[in-house]
């Protein structure tokens, strides 16, 4: 049970309209303009862009591997995940709502339907 920053990467380059940037020298991954996840490769963990009830859900099924990030920012949702502490499945879903929680609505509105589905 583990996964690597280069599923990160896959992953998030998955979901419609993304594109990789950087973020304070880590690689980050925007829609719409802006980020909705930071991959720290060294640390084998990456930030997302929740919702409050999206980050508080994740610590819940994922206690071990998830946790908010220190001062305001964990405040408004962005949650850190270890990713050698959690399967692809849970890694896809949090990649999906950090997208859901920051690209335009039409956008949303128009992907409604989507999963990572391998």
């Amino acid at each position: 049970m583990s996964c690597l920053p280069e599923d990160v990467r896959a992953l998030a380059l998955m979901l419609p309209e993304v594109v990789e940037g950087a973020h304070r020298g880590h690689p980050d991954f925007r829609v719409g303009g802006r980020v909705f996840a930071t991959l720290w490769t060294e640390e084998e963990r990456v930030v997302l862009r929740l919702t409050p009830d999206g980050q508080a859900a994740a610590i819940e099924a994922e206690p071990d591997a998830c946790a908010p990030v220190p001062g305001s920012w964990g405040e408004r949702g962005w949650t850190s995940l270890d990713l050698y502490a959690v399967e692809e499945a849970f890694l896809r879903a949090g990649l999906l709502a950090a997208w859901r929680a920051t690209a335009p609505p039409a956008l949303v509105a128009r992907t409604a339907a989507l999963a990572l589905d391998p």
